[in-house]
């Protein structure tokens, strides 16, 4: 591989890296196993958090297929797309289904009361904390509008005007 479109990122790096990603494109698919070990579902979800170690936090209910698939297998992997031509990541890891009040404070919105209509006190929110044990990226080196004028002019001219990078995060 090119070394110039390549960067492993490691440690504080790749942290903020994916920090920066889940702040600009929070929505993902959140992938579990089933409880034979087989494929399980994939469902979006919404990362509302990564605290500073590099761990994702998200909210659950307590009844979810997804809660009870993460207690026979820990082990999900998550996907990230930003737009159509650039920022995806991909994450694997362990999920802990938790219950942390504080946690929850610092985490809850007004809108979460669409899903815990009891609000905060709701009895089925659980959280997760999902801690990356690997992860890659594809992203554009100069932003997305450089990348799409670089697209459009290497269409017109047939020449590819490459302005990808791409590497492993490991924490």
């Amino acid at each position: 591989m090119d070394a110039i479109h390549h960067q492993d990122l490691i440690g504080e790096d790749a942290v903020r890296k994916i920090r920066d990603f889940v702040e600009s494109t929070p929505g993902c698919f959140f992938c579990t196993s089933d409880a034979n070990g087989g494929p399980g579902d994939a469902r979006p979800m919404t990362a509302l958090q990564v605290d500073e170690v590099g761990n994702l936090w998200f909210i659950s209910a307590s009844d979810s297929l997804k809660n009870l698939e993460l207690a026979a297998d820990p082990s999900a992997t998550l996907y990230f797309q930003g737009s159509a031509h650039s920022e995806f990541m991909h994450l694997e890891g362990i999920a802990t289904v938790t219950r942390d009040s504080l946690k929850l404070k610092e985490l809850w919105s007004f809108t979460m009361k669409t899903w815990f209509t009891e609000g905060e006190d709701d009895p089925r929110i659980t959280l997760i904390k999902f801690a990356p044990t690997y992860g890659y990226y594809w992203d554009t080196k100069h932003g997305k509008a450089v990348a799409s004028v670089k697209m459009l002019i290497g269409a017109v001219i047939g020449k590819t005007m490459d302005d990808s990078i791409e590497g492993r995060l490991d924490l």
